[in-house]
């Protein structure tokens, strides 16, 4: 651990203690955190004893807290998610199932057990990391960011819009990331999913999300090979040639270690295919 500056770790226990510093940063879990040098980091503040409910429902969205870890999240069942029996199965989701989003998602993090036990979903987006995986699942089924304001308040944007590029986001100074909010209906869609790495254990090399709704409209989402999510939306299944086009017209690349612009390119066109007549 690098962070030789800390001074404090403060552990607020309700809203009226909650203020990030400008010199702070918010711990959420710090899998990330404690793994690099944060050169003028002098203050944590702990999020993870703020007491939020992992998981929630209202009548319209699924709840997830920022501080739920992945642990938690992988163990959500179809019956878990869903508070309407009617939509919930018999616990063994099909591939094409949103719940099967949950654990596809999960497991792609580059990560052993005891990290998942710590590491957070709300951390892992507001890292922004290009192959944050939990940015892709909330990008793919249409979440909402819910942010608490440091005057009080909170605003909400779309997880898709809230990643911005690589380790950027539109979060403001002292500003928190409370919950993300998946509209119900998008648990309601059919799903699928494709992902690839340059060795079976490495970091995403490109991920995509297809998801089309019972009215036919279809959104994919590509993310991990992308400095930021990028959306392609439909109002019914595209044909193999606009939806190719599309791809191609992404201009936000990445290009590390994990894979060159010009691989990742390709495998999304073919992923983009694949989901494309899979869900048709």
């Amino acid at each position: 651990m690098d962070l030789i500056d800390v001074q404090d770790v403060r552990v607020p226990a309700t809203r009226a203690d909650l203020r990030v510093g400008v010199a702070e940063k918010v711990l959420a879990g710090g899998t990330w955190l404690y793994s690099v040098k944060e050169t003028g980091l002098i203050g944590l503040v702990d999020i993870t004893q703020l007491g939020w409910k992992p998981v929630e429902h209202t009548g319209s969205a699924l709840l997830i807290a920022a501080t739920c870890t992945v642990a938690e999240l992988s163990r959500l069942t179809p019956r878990a998610l869903r508070t309407d029996p009617n939509l919930a199965g018999s616990g063994r989701e099909s591939p094409s199932d949103p719940v099967a989003l949950f654990w596809q998602c999960a497991n792609s993090f580059l990560a052993s057990f005891k990290i998942w036990n710590v590491a957070t979903v709300g951390g892992n987006i507001a890292l922004a990391l290009p192959a944050g995986p939990m940015i892709s699942l909330a990008a793919g089924l249409d979440a909402e960011a819910v942010i608490w304001m440091p005057e009080g308040g909170e605003r909400r944007m779309p997880v898709a819009e809230l990643v911005t590029g690589v380790m950027q986001t539109a979060l403001e100074p002292g500003e928190v990331l409370r919950e993300i909010a998946i509209p119900r209906a998008c648990l309601e869609s059919r799903t699928g999913f494709r992902r690839i790495a340059l060795n079976t254990l490495g970091r995403t090399g490109t991920l995509l999300i297809a998801r089309q709704a019972p009215t036919g409209q279809t959104v994919f989402t590509v993310s991990g090979g992308t400095t930021h999510p990028v959306q392609l939306r439909f109002d019914e299944s595209p044909s193999a040639s606009l939806l190719e086009e599309r791809v191609r017209a992404i201009d936000c690349w990445y290009d590390d270690a994990h894979g060159s612009s010009d691989w990742r390119l390709a495998m999304s066109v073919r992923f983009a295919e694949q989901l494309r007549e899979e869900l048709a």
